[in-house]
């Protein structure tokens, strides 16, 4: 009978130095939020910085007539009208500068609304 118990007390012991009932979960944090203000002929603030893969909650929004900001390299293509936010979630999967534009036609500065996402390790 003793020898059952030191056995079964062994096994646990094994069983609690290997981890076995140890399961982590997996713990996911909430993404970065972002929110850019656009307006003829700016962004608010013109530059951000992400951590690679991790996932970015974009949010657009408008002071004046609809605006956009399209960074091809990131999967990023947003559109807001004035008083009607747009939110879109990426994940940036590379490091560097990019460099987005606002890719609705705005007025005569339009080609001057210039928006960078530094992505870092």
């Amino acid at each position: 009978m003793k020898r059952n118990y030191l056995l079964f007390a062994l096994l646990i012991g094994f069983l609690l130095g290997t981890g076995y009932f140890y399961r982590p979960t997996a713990v996911h944090a909430a993404p970065q939020r972002v929110e850019v203000t656009a307006r003829r002929f700016t962004f608010e603030p013109s530059e951000i910085t992400v951590k690679k893969g991790e996932p970015v909650d974009f949010v657009l929004k408008s002071a004046d007539v609809g605006h956009g900001i399209r960074i091809p390299e990131l999967n990023l293509d947003v559109k807001a009208k004035k008083g009607s936010p747009s939110e879109v979630i990426f994940t940036p999967d590379k490091v560097g500068d990019f460099t987005g534009h606002c890719s609705v036609f705005c007025g005569s500065g339009h080609g001057s609304m210039i928006f960078t996402v530094h992505v870092v390790e």
